[in-house]
């Protein structure tokens, strides 16, 4: 028996890939089929199952495909709909797999099909539960993305997961290693530890989810503090649900390289997003007017997503080339399969056209430190989260996290110059692009962020600033 974790970072994505005796199964793959089809030919096994914990909102699973591809089962938790073929366990169905079996767990809660599937070994012992989005490291589901298909509160969904957890997870023996569907920097969780791999022994003593003295404390903090959802969780709910273009017709698509001629004419035609994905600092020395930039070189499709929330959105690309396919398969895990194309050569092409370039006011910290001594009326934005900019951050300075910045960015006065900042460049990249575009010119962006900051004189507190007016 072999059980191998498929982690990927900028998702923070685990899928699963389980051997045995000439048969395997897989655990919520990824939207692209072929490094699952490789390692199936090269361990010369069968595909047997492909199992889904749920219907995930966070990313497009590769379940259809791979069923088409290998004519392997879709296996899902009890109350699970999908518009396609699928196999609907009943709770405590065994499956087998080799000389191994899986044994499906019900566990609603985060959503009502979740289900957990517990690996019983060739000797019959216990010994990995797969719990998808139950049961993180540090941190157990959230229970409100469900609400209105369960016609439910995220109270009664709460509770739901608290019986799951509580009746069908904690009675399992300690040595288990548990498997979970994420781990931290997913927006599925809030609290989730870097960790990736843990005994259940641990979490039982870790997890404050496990450590609640009854149902209406668990409700009370699992439900405490929770952020609204990404816009396009719920599209990406549905495509998971319903079906979706396979994979090799959207990156098909996406790379029909385009002249700079051709991408202007498309992207005045088509109403597309310009989005570069090259990274900040190459951004900042220009960049085509009107483009947005979420480097590859981060949290690319979850940002993306946040930002950009729209699935159907159609997208031209601007990247490095032989960087356009990666960002196409990124694009496609998180449901964007609109790419219309991307631009040959990159930007230097479009540069070498004698064609409009913009840029980024990016200064240094250093040249920060020393015009907040007399621009003291200028606003300085830190668009980091909130818990970070509790941590430690410029005094004074307000707190406006790149997530929410469809919402703050009418309180901006164009007439009023201000500095933003995020950790490193990354995430006020981002912003200045989207203000930028949006006929902001006014602010002066911060290259290395609070990091570099930190290095020099500027005046720092952990007090947060009350107001939130910065007009």
């Amino acid at each position: 028996m072999k059980v191998e974790q498929i982690y990927t970072g900028c998702l923070a994505q685990g899928a699963y890939y389980i051997t045995s005796k000439g048969e395997a199964a897989i655990i919520d793959p990824l939207r692209e089929t072929h490094p699952y089809i490789e390692r199936l030919e090269r361990d010369n096994v069968q595909l047997k199952y492909i199992f889904e914990t749920h219907f995930h909102a966070d990313f497009v699973s590769g379940h259809i495909d791979l069923s088409a591809q290998t004519g392997a089962p879709i296996v899902y938790g009890p109350t699970a709909k999908p518009g396609f073929e699928a196999i609907i366990a009943e709770d405590n169905q065994i499956f087998t797999v080799g000389d191994i079996r899986i044994k499906v767990l019900h566990t609603p809660g985060h959503t009502l099909e979740s289900s957990c599937y517990l690996l019983i070994d060739e000797n019959g012992n216990e010994t990995a539960l797969f719990s998808g989005d139950t049961l993180f490291l540090g941190d157990v589901g959230r229970p409100d993305l469900a609400q209105k298909a369960a016609n439910m509160t995220q109270e009664d969904l709460a509770g739901l997961l608290y019986e799951s957890l509580y009746n069908k997870i904690m009675p399992l023996h300690d040595e288990i290693t548990v498997y979970p569907a994420h781990g931290a920097g997913s927006a599925c969780g809030k609290n989730m530890q870097k960790e990736t791999i843990d005994t259940l022994g641990n979490q039982k003593k870790t997890n404050y989810a496990l450590n609640q003295k009854d149902r209406e404390s668990f409700i009370a903090a699992v439900v405490d503090g929770l952020l609204p959802p990404p816009a396009y969780f719920g599209m990406n709910v549905e495509m998971n649900k319903k079906g979706y273009k396979s994979f090799n017709e959207v990156l098909s698509k996406g790379l029909q390289a385009l002249s700079p001629d051709q991408f202007e004419e498309l992207a005045d035609a088509s109403g597309a997003v310009l989005l570069d994905v090259r990274s900040s600092s190459d951004f900042a020395k220009g960049f085509i007017p009107q483009s947005v930039n979420i480097g590859l070189n981060g949290d690319f499709a979850p940002w993306v997503g946040a930002l950009i929330m729209d699935v159907s959105q159609p997208l031209l690309l601007i990247a490095d080339e032989g960087q356009e396919k990666e960002a196409v398969t990124r694009l496609s895990r998180v449901g964007f399969d609109h790419v219309l194309g991307y631009l040959k050569d990159g930007f230097n092409a479009w540069q070498a056209s004698g064609k409009e370039v913009d840029t980024i006011d990016r200064i240094s910290a250093e040249e920060f430190e020393k015009r907040i001594k007399t621009e003291q009326e200028s606003p300085i934005l830190d668009v980091r989260k909130e818990s970070e900019y509790s941590g430690e951050h410029v005094d004074p300075s307000y707190n406006k996290p790149l997530a929410n910045i469809n919402e703050w960015i009418s309180e901006i006065d164009p007439s009023r110059h201000f500095f933003i900042h995020c950790a490193g460049g990354y995430r006020s990249m981002i912003a200045a692009s989207i203000l930028q575009a949006r006929g902001y010119r006014n602010f002066s962006e911060v290259e290395g962020g609070f990091n570099a900051i930190a290095k020099t004189g500027v005046p720092k507190t952990d007090f947060v600033c009350q107001s939130k007016n910065i007009k």
